[in-house]
């Protein structure tokens, strides 16, 4: 082996690891939105998880986050405004790869 195809390998495993945190911080993100959209509609408990869970499965619709702001969007009407929803999704995917990383 050479010094460039080990060079070429950890590339590819760094690039590996960074689309799989990015996932799981997506994932992680779209529940905790969830958590805070169930707070806003005065879910609680189990309701809450279950409604958590639909945010994250709404992700699967389509590529991107267009599909969780419109389920968002959707559920929220009159509680949030569109700059609100999308400022906690930035928010809230930072503290979800936070918390990965922290877990790791």
């Amino acid at each position: 082996m050479t010094t460039f195809d080990d060079r070429e390998r950890s590339y590819e495993a760094k690039f590996a690891r960074d689309a799989d945190l990015q996932f799981k911080a997506e994932a992680r993100r779209n529940r905790l939105l969830g958590e805070w959209a169930a707070e806003l509609l005065g879910k609680s408990g189990e309701e809450a998880k279950a409604y958590a869970l639909t945010v994250v499965s709404s992700d699967f619709d389509e590529p991107g986050d267009e599909d969780v702001y419109r389920k968002l969007a959707a559920d929220l009407d009159g509680k949030a405004d569109e700059a609100t929803i999308r400022a906690k999704m930035a928010e809230l995917v930072d503290v979800a790869r936070q918390q990965l990383i922290d877990e790791s």
